[in-house]
């Protein structure tokens, strides 16, 4: 049996994987390590506690005691790093967490795992692997008429959230190049699904819209992001853990590009139709762009295509009616994760 330790698992992305994973494979054990920030929530993994296969400590993976311990307890072979600070717009009002969880927490990680998994020079446990996951915004911006990301494509993050992220990635490569650790990166394109912190774009849209609340829009809207269903996502990730190159790089897209603005009337749309008629777009309002934002972002996939036979199953005209199908039904959740403390953010920093 494989025991997988997964970080960030209370998180959207970590949550989905878990279930993903417990769901696909009998042979795996799952220790989900979380120090539960106010996106990380204990409710995305309901149901599964009594589950003999999945395992959850209340940890802070910059902890290298306690990640140190989970390591050994558990025989972990297999680390899959979600945990990360991942909200640009936190990151531009204060870039210190950023630089401890995403820069400092993969250092802790990649340096016990070395120690642990090391059989001799530059060898280690048989089945050992670590997947680092980071996102297309290390890559920087696209105009409009540029090819997408490919994993060649140089590194140029113009936040401090994707700063931190590719300082990540250059940690994992030097431990490869330098070690030969057994690791992987991947970089996917935005997410969207269930068990998404409303503080993101989508489910925030769908949250403002149940709330006949006004939808903030930086500037015109135009900016353009490729969106990739979570588990089409949770999938490719397991893929590289099971199969990838050792020290390779693999990027994730779904092929859904779409201006900010075509997301926000899709959504209005859907609800105005199937849920409330007073719902339109008049909740559109406008506000001040963001420091640095990022044009476009489009993600080159063939590479995942060709060695690893992934291709996303989810289309984003029926991805978008599950994932708002999913808050519809879970308003209760919803309404459990917005806590105080998100609406003073929310309220300072759109100031609407």
């Amino acid at each position: 049996m494989k025991n997988i330790l997964v970080t960030g698992g209370a998180g959207f992305i970590g949550s989905n994987f878990i279930r993903y994973i417990l769901n696909k494979n009998e042979e795996v054990r799952v220790i989900n390590v979380d120090k539960l920030t106010y996106a990380g929530n204990l409710e995305n993994l309901k149901g599964l506690e009594g589950n003999p296969r999945y395992i959850f400590e209340k940890i802070d993976i910059c902890n290298k005691q306690a990640v140190k311990r989970v390591m050994e307890d558990y025989n972990v072979d297999t680390i899959i790093n979600f945990a990360a600070e991942s909200h640009v717009d936190r990151s531009i009002v204060d870039p210190t967490e950023f630089i401890n969880t995403n820069i400092k927490g993969t250092q802790i990680l990649l340096d016990i795992a070395k120690k642990i998994w090391t059989i001799g020079e530059d060898k280690y446990k048989e089945g050992t692997r670590y997947v680092q996951v980071s996102t297309d915004e290390v890559y920087g911006s696209l105009e409009q008429d540029e090819k997408c990301f490919t994993e060649k494509t140089p590194l140029n993050p113009h936040s401090p959230y994707s700063a931190s992220k590719a300082s990540a990635d250059m940690l994992v490569k030097a431990y490869y190049d330098t070690y030969k650790f057994p690791a992987c990166i991947t970089r996917c394109s935005n997410n969207y699904g269930p068990y998404q912190f409303p503080e993101k774009f989508i489910p925030l849209i769908i949250n403002n819209c149940l709330k006949h609340k006004l939808i903030p829009i930086y500037g015109d809207g135009s900016n353009i992001r490729d969106w990739l269903y979570v588990e089409d996502h949770c999938e490719a990730i397991y893929k590289v853990a099971l199969k990838g190159k050792i020290g390779d790089i693999y990027n994730i897209g779904g092929h859904n590009e779409r201006t900010n603005i075509q997301i926000v009337k899709k959504i209005i749309n859907y609800m105005h139709d199937n849920v409330d008629d007073s719902i339109n777009e008049k909740l559109i309002t406008y506000v001040k762009d963001r420091k640095g934002h990022d044009k476009r972002y489009g993600i080159n996939p063939e590479k995942i295509f060709k060695e690893l036979n992934w291709i996303p199953k989810t289309q984003f005209e029926d991805g978008i009616v599950q994932t708002i199908k999913w808050y519809l039904k879970n308003q209760e959740w919803l309404e459990n994760v917005v806590s105080g403390e998100y609406e003073k953010y929310y309220n300072r920093m759109y100031k609407i």
